[in-house]
């Protein structure tokens, strides 16, 4: 097989409550992620999946996206914020007779919007 191409990966420590050990996921390749006891091993079985979904993209005519590209978004992330910030949030969002997550995505519009714009 071909070397595979260099394609960026997070390496986060699991807790406790996910079972210890590292976790590696590939941005760039939607599912495309593993795990192991050190950081070593989790890159090695990271390694591994990362040629797996190459692999099976390949088998099924599905395109492999370039390496740092960051992948297809989907519009979708999870994001943990401290008690306190959480309750402010649903607080305005009730107050503005809105979602939380419609809160949030305005919030998070217009705060990007100002950082382009300089401000």
């Amino acid at each position: 097989m071909a070397a595979l191409p260099e394609y960026p990966f997070n390496l986060t420590i699991l807790s406790e409550e996910d079972g210890r050990g590292w976790f590696i996921s590939f941005p760039d390749l939607p599912g495309c992620v593993s795990d192991g006891a050190t950081p070593e091993k989790a890159i090695a079985n990271g390694m591994d999946a990362l040629s797996s979904w190459i692999q099976t993209a390949r088998e099924f005519g599905d395109p492999v996206p370039a390496p740092g590209s960051g992948g297809a978004a989907s519009g979708k992330f999870s994001l943990r914020a401290p008690k306190s910030l959480h309750a402010k949030l649903a607080r305005r969002a009730q107050t503005e007779g809105v979602s939380m997550n419609t809160l949030a995505v305005t919030l998070l519009a217009e705060g990007l919007g100002r950082r382009e714009a300089g401000g």
